[in-house]
């Protein structure tokens, strides 16, 4: 079909989806919409491993990482918080069946009611182009979840990832840095 074809990274592509939804990027969100095919083929390869049949995508906008995202793992489930995005996501996902959008917060919804039936399948894990302001909250989030989540990768600011990777008890150790070294190990995969 023509939006299974359509390039979610081209930056004329995206202009043109906004223009046709009649939506402007949301400053309350952070938005930030990847567009270079690269880095959306290089996270997708990287944000698992083959156990992972289902991958929690935070924060999908219009669907680039999605779409790469959804031509690797069985499954995909997507919260996005702006309500104005999901008839976008609707459009250029529709060809994708093994895809599930949810129009909900991420940081207020029952992630272990939505993935109960993912994880009866196989693992799960989180992939997310986070925003600068809820970076933490979201990562302490999930990790305090306790749920099984085989890996959490997310695209943050290279300040923060130095400090999300940082040795504990270095300079950059931060609280963040503390948690994640006892939730598990933190891991620097490649720059944007």
């Amino acid at each position: 079909s023509e939006d299974a074809e359509m390039n979610l990274c081209d930056r004329k592509n995206v202009r043109q989806i906004m223009d046709m939804f009649s939506l402007s990027f949301r400053k309350e969100f952070g938005q930030n919409f990847l567009i270079d095919c690269s880095v959306v083929e290089d996270i997708a390869d990287n944000c698992s491993d083959s156990n992972t049949k289902t991958v929690l995508e935070i924060g999908p906008g219009i669907g680039s990482l999605t779409k790469e995202l959804a031509e690797h793992y069985e499954n995909v489930v997507a919260i996005e918080i702006d309500n104005g995005l999901i008839p976008v996501l609707k459009y250029t996902l529709g060809s994708y069946p093994n895809v599930k959008v949810i129009n909900e917060d991420v940081m207020k919804c029952n992630l272990a009611e939505i993935l109960a039936p993912y994880f009866e399948k196989g693992g799960v894990s989180v992939c997310a182009n986070l925003p600068y302001y809820i970076t933490t909250p979201i990562l302490m989030m999930l990790l305090e979840s306790n749920l099984p989540f085989d890996y959490i990768t997310v695209m943050v600011q290279s300040e923060v990832a130095d400090r999300l990777c940082a040795p504990v008890g270095g300079k950059d150790c931060g609280a963040i840095t503390a948690s994640l070294a006892y939730y598990g190990e933190a891991e620097r995969l490649f720059s944007v």
